[in-house]
C-alpha cells in the first residue's frame, strides 16, 4: 500500500515539522500555518491536499514522535483497516474526559488479547489517517468551530480504531494553539503505551 504523509505546524515549530517530514520520507508534504490560523484551519488544509492524492495519507502533528519502523507498522494498521479513521496516538491527559473510558478499554483488550480499541470520536490530532473514500465527506461536515480533532472525528461519524500500543509519542512541550477555554494544558500529555 502507497502511503505519503503530511506534517501540519504553527510557524513557530517550521524546523521540526521539517526534521519530521524528513524522517517520514522524501515526499513526506509539510503545511505550515504562518499567521496564527490555528490547528482546525490547518489539519483541514491537509486534509484537502490528502483528498487530492491517489492513495492513504496520514497526517501528523509537528510534536509527533514516531517509533521505530513507523511507516511499516502504520501501512500493516492502514492495510488491516482500510475503510476507518485510525489514529496512531492514545494519549494520557488530554482530553480528561476520556481517560477512564480509554482504561477500562485497554484493560478489556488485554482480557481479550486484542491489539486495538475503538472510540466513537477522535481525540487526538497527532497522528491519524481518514479513508480516502471518506475525507470529502469530513471536509463537507466540517465545522470549523471545534478543535482539528473533535472537528475531523466528528464530521467523519464513526468509531476510530486506535492501537493499544501507540505508534507515536507526543512531545509534549508548550502549546501554541489557543484553546476556546482558555484553560492551560497542565496534564502530562504522553502515550498511554508506546509500541516497541
Amino acid at each position: 500500500m502507497e502511503i505519503k504523509f503530511v506534517v501540519v505546524c504553527h510557524h513557530s515549530r517550521e524546523p521540526q515539522a521539517r526534521a519530521l517530514a524528513y524522517q517520514l520520507g522524501p515526499d513526506a508534504h509539510v503545511m505550515t500555518d504562518p499567521e496564527n490560523h490555528g490547528a482546525a484551519w490547518n489539519h483541514r488544509r491537509a486534509l484537502e491536499w490528502a483528498a487530492r492524492q491517489q492513495c492513504r495519507v496520514v497526517i501528523c502533528e509537528d510534536d509527533a514522535l514516531p517509533v521505530a519502523r513507523f511507516i511499516d507498522l502504520a501501512g500493516e494498521w492502514l492495510n488491516r483497516f482500510p475503510d476507518s479513521l485510525c489514529s496512531f496516538y492514545l494519549g494520557t491527559g488530554r482530553p480528561p474526559q476520556y481517560q477512564m473510558q480509554i482504561a477500562e478499554r485497554l484493560i478489556i483488550a488485554d482480557k481479550t488479547r486484542a491489539d486495538y480499541i475503538t472510540l466513537p470520536r477522535l481525540i487526538h490530532g497527532v497522528c491519524y489517517s481518514v479513508p480516502p473514500q471518506h475525507i470529502e465527506r469530513v471536509l463537507t461536515r466540517w465545522d470549523s468551530s471545534k478543535p482539528a480533532d473533535y472537528a475531523v472525528g466528528d464530521a467523519y461519524g464513526g468509531d476510530v480504531i486506535y492501537p493499544c500500543w501507540s505508534l507515536v509519542d507526543h512531545a509534549d512541550g508548550e502549546t501554541v494553539e489557543r484553546h476556546p477555554d482558555a484553560a492551560p494544558r497542565t496534564e502530562r500529555r504522553r502515550a498511554w503505551r508506546l509500541y516497541g
